[in-house]
């Protein structure tokens, strides 16, 4: 597959200023652009870019001509992997947002989760999102990586201290990420998804 890598969106979720996640997306971007079988495209919730799109959708309003718009970078994409808060036992509102704002580019395509919070590590968050993508027609993947008690399990060079731990969840992930993304953009070509 190196001639034909898999467009991964790795979309960070959480915009809170002073913000956990640009640790754990900065781990994580490390331990995917190890791989060939991948091509990864960030997609920040807090580019300035996509928070006035975002903004103008509450506002009715309609997007720069000559921006490329969220939907259409979801669109062009095999499939992804969202970097998650838990905040007060759920997802970011900004995350929602994003999520409802596209459609039918979701659809038959797979979604794996790396989430960071409190005692649970951000699970209820990732369990919600599980639901939203569901009813979306996208794939979620059975296992995550996730660190309970984030802000103590990193260095400050930005290192999970279980280094071995989180690089071995994120192969995991990827593998699994991988074997669907290849299977559904397969199927897509083969046969357009119509559900």
């Amino acid at each position: 597959m190196a001639g034909n890598p898999l467009k991964i969106g790795v979309i960070i979720g959480s915009v809170r200023t002073g913000r956990f996640a640009d640790k754990v997306a900065q781990w994580f971007l490390s331990e995917i652009g190890g791989r060939d079988d991948m091509d990864v495209h960030v997609i920040d919730l807090s580019e300035p870019a996509l928070v006035e799109e975002l903004k103008l959708t509450l506002d009715a309003g309609e997007p720069q001509p000559d921006t490329l718009t969220l939907a259409q970078r979801i669109e062009g994409l095999d499939g992804f992997v969202v970097i998650t808060p838990e905040y007060n036992h759920g997802y970011p509102a900004s995350l929602k947002l994003a999520i409802d704002y596209v459609y039918r580019e979701w659809r038959a395509k797979p979604v794996g989760f790396v989430s960071y919070g409190g005692m649970v590590g951000g699970q209820r968050a990732v369990e919600q999102l599980r639901q939203v993508f569901a009813e979306l027609h996208a794939v979620t993947l059975r296992d995550t990586v996730s660190f309970h008690m984030a802000w103590e399990k990193f260095d400050e060079q930005g290192r999970p201290e279980d280094a071995d731990g989180a690089g071995k969840a994120a192969t995991v992930l990827l593998d699994q990420l991988a074997w669907w993304g290849l299977t559904l953009r397969e199927g897509r070509a083969a046969r357009p998804y119509e559900g």
